[in-house]
């Protein structure tokens, strides 16, 4: 029996519900250490004086890291424009000012002392002054005449410092044909990660006098650079392991406690301390210090004739990268190749920006660029639907890209596309030539009874492609390595094996899918591979947990790692090694002008959904019932586990269109707790959701496997503002639908009580 397509338990599991599990916060190693790290609390401000004797004689205090400990103060996964730590001088060399703090989370010191409490009382004893610098707040202030530069030493001079541009055709004809045009401008909000574990690690010397750092991360080997780099040390001086990780979303692909953890063990080390140091934010601490969904703004212009056939687009967006750049160049990429949608546009414009602020850094986040730029697409398709009085479906049949299709970039897609199955597949399991429902009753407050005398019932739809894998000319690569056992005979087979990744497993069940794979490729049972996994000093690099591209990629380098092991086994070989370095189709980088064809993407996913809600037009108040959603996964490897990716990225999404609503002034987070933040609790989120899944083999991937993890999240805020307009007749341009929001928009447009 094939060892994909099955249901397989998780190896994980039973740790995980009993709470066996050792995440980074539950590791105590003997003769731990505890550090602290110190945020500067200056969202824009230079320091002139850092003093830290108070705090370096303080009880329990070992030692006290700052600016000038840290050999190459910068980093940064796309470019070094970040000091490690902020400081008024620095012994090592930088390509970024470090005595500038750009952020509120910016890091000035990391205290280690013998207890937590007292690296934290510690801290509250150093001194520093500080010169206000001017603050630009966000995108308009950032953008104004004259406005500051957060960043003086950028070769932009300006900051709006990475500019992306596609000019297809000829837009200005295309909008002198048009029978009708669509017009309009879309706030973008930040969201939250809210992974379960906040960020943690310890760091100590190995028994090889590696410098090794546990953590929970997306990409051990990024990690390791960074680290290796910070501390000018060879690679092969430090080591990066992963133990089990509590959620990550995008939100653990940049630095957090990686590089001054490492910092604390190397200087302590130094001075004849051989102590392991551990730290763990507070949740307060996490929100506050971490990177965001990026805000936006894009505003766009359609134009179509009037059976609904696009003609051109234009489009001018802005992203919001906050202090530092973390992956903004990258995620504006995907908002760029989408804000036009996955449809057949023959002429376009689009301009794209990301901007500094001194506001939280944006960075990845599921969909990374895709969800913005599904919202603008999606909501701007279902307004051209509106216009021209046809059904939401009707007009995505009219203009979705299929198979050999011409793409944004002006050339083909890789082949495999299959949204316009995945659109049918949606539109008949929601029924959706079905009549209109009648209203729900919605109890808006636990102290009223259920009523449907305000209630307006409306249904959704919006579709969505994204990105498997880096793009725009990354070096993308995967590496396996699989050990076959088994009898010297020269006719035996093998008995078992080992598989040796880096892959990231960050709630995913990606370790279970890799062990599925290996033994599909093998030919062995699951449970005859010993894994292993996350660990720099026995795995080659398999690039990040991102971009929907972890069981695409690995199970190419999988598939790869086998052929060499069985090559090995009939040479006689016992054990018999199979290492392989999967390297995918290459992709380009848009050129300046935007007008030569390029290749931006060597795979894409496909998904569509379909929502039916509820509103309360006197309360604000949204009810989802059902949500339909239909994803060509290509092949599948473990159906629960799909089903848990679908579910989970739907309830994501819910979060992000309808509650959380972080709230950014003047470059400080305002509300960073859950009591402020509202995620989704199992009271709020849909009634029903339905996963139907496609098995359409992508030819390039494993098996015929496509990524699929972030594709649920992209298209549903558009489907729910779909499903608003067909409840109200008011469209919204901005979210979260929050009740005061909802409401608000409702009565501007006349809708409900005066």
């Amino acid at each position: 029996m094939s060892a994909l397509g099955q249901s397989l338990p998780r190896p994980d599991a039973r740790d995980k519900v009993t709470g066996d599990a050792r995440y980074p916060g539950d590791r105590f190693p003997p003769d731990v250490l505890f550090a602290f790290i110190v945020f500067t609390d200056q969202p824009h401000a230079r320091i002139t004086r850092l003093d830290t004797a108070a705090a370096e004689a303080a009880e329990g205090v070992v030692a006290v890291v700052t600016a000038a400990d840290v050999p190459v103060n910068e980093y940064g996964l796309t470019m070094f424009d970040q000091p490690v730590l902020i400081g008024p001088t620095s012994s090592g060399r930088s390509a970024v000012p470090h005595d500038v703090s750009r952020w509120e989370a910016d890091h000035l010191a990391v205290v280690i002392a013998e207890t937590e409490e007292q690296a934290r009382s510690a801290a509250a004893l150093i001194e520093s002054d500080w010169e206000a610098l001017p603050l630009v707040a966000d995108i308009d202030a950032a953008l104004a005449d004259g406005a500051p530069l957060v960043h003086p030493e950028h070769p932009a001079q300006s900051n709006a410092y990475h500019h992306l541009v596609i000019t297809k055709g000829d837009v200005a004809t295309a909008f002198e044909r048009a029978d009708v045009v669509i017009e309009g401008t879309y706030e973008l909000p930040y969201q939250e990660h809210a992974y379960l574990q906040p960020e943690a690690g310890v760091a100590y010397v190995d028994e090889e006098g590696r410098i090794t750092v546990e953590v929970a991360g997306q990409w051990t080997h990024e990690d390791q650079e960074q680290i290796a780099h910070a501390l000018d040390l060879d690679l092969d001086a430090v080591r990066v392991i992963y133990p089990p990780i509590g959620g990550a979303f995008g939100g653990r692909e940049d630095m957090s406690l990686q590089i001054v953890l490492a910092l604390a063990v190397r200087k302590l080390n130094e001075r004849g301390i051989d102590r392991p140091v551990r730290s763990q934010w507070s949740r307060e601490e996490s929100i506050v210090g971490h990177h965001k969904r990026h805000r936006g703004r894009v505003h766009t212009r359609w134009a179509a004739t009037k059976d609904g056939v696009l003609l051109g687009v234009e489009a001018t967006s802005h992203l919001d990268a906050g202090s530092y750049n973390y992956t903004s160049n990258k995620v504006l990429g995907n908002l760029h190749l989408t804000v036009a949608g996955p449809y057949e546009v023959p002429n376009a414009q689009l301009d794209s920006y990301a901007v500094y602020t001194n506001a939280v850094p944006g960075g990845a986040f599921r969909g990374f660029g895709g969800p913005q730029g599904c919202f603008v697409s999606e909501t701007q398709m279902n307004r051209l639907a509106a216009a021209l009085h046809l059904d939401p479906v009707e007009v995505r049949r009219r203009n979705v890209l299929g198979e050999g299709s011409i793409g944004i970039t002006s050339t083909p897609l890789p082949a495999g596309v299959s949204l316009p199955e995945v659109i049918e597949e949606c539109a008949i399991e929601a029924d959706w030539e079905a009549p209109p429902r009648p209203p729900a009753a919605i109890g808006a407050f636990a102290s009223l009874p259920p009523t449907t005398e305000a209630s307006r019932r409306g249904r959704g739809f919006a579709c969505a492609y994204k990105n498997i894998g880096f793009s725009f000319g990354f070096p993308e690569r995967s590496v396996a390595d699989i050990v076959l056992h088994g009898s010297d005979d020269a006719d035996a087979r093998p008995t078992s094996a080992e598989l040796y990744l880096a892959g990231a497993d960050v709630g995913q069940g990606a370790h279970l899918a890799f062990l599925q794979m290996a033994a599909e490729a093998t030919g062995l049972d699951v449970e005859a591979i010993t894994p292993g996994f996350s660990d720099t000093a026995t795995s080659g690099d398999s690039g990040s947990a991102s971009a929907s591209r972890l069981s695409w990629m690995t199970g190419n380098a999988i598939l790869g790692a086998a052929e060499e092991a069985e090559k090995a086994w009939r040479d006689g070989d016992r054990p018999a090694r199979g290492h392989f370095r999967y390297t995918p189709p290459p992709t380009e980088m848009l050129d300046p002008d935007g007008r030569t064809p390029t290749t931006p993407n060597f795979a894409y996913g496909y998904v569509a959904e379909a929502v039916d809600l509820s509103v309360d037009v006197e309360t604000g108040h949204i009810v989802v019932h059902d949500v339909v959603c239909a994803i060509d996964v290509g092949r599948i490897i473990n159906p629960q586990q799909v089903t848990g990716q679908i579910e989970g990225a739907v309830i994501q999404a819910h979060g992000y269109c309808l509650s959380e609503n972080l709230v950014v002034i003047d470059g400080r987070v305002m509300n960073p707790r859950f009591s402020g933040y509202l995620i989704p609790g199992i009271g709020d989120i849909p009634e029903q959701v339905r996963s139907v899944m496609l098995e359409i083999p992508d030819p390039r991937g494993p098996f015929g496997v496509r990524g699929m993890a972030e594709m649920p999240l992209m298209p549903y805020a558009p489907a729910i503002v779909g499903a608003l307009y067909d409840a109200t007749g008011v469209w919204f341009d901005s979210f979260p639908l929050t009740p005061p929001r909802v409401r608000a928009v409702l009565r501007a447009a006349g809708v409900g009580a005066s």
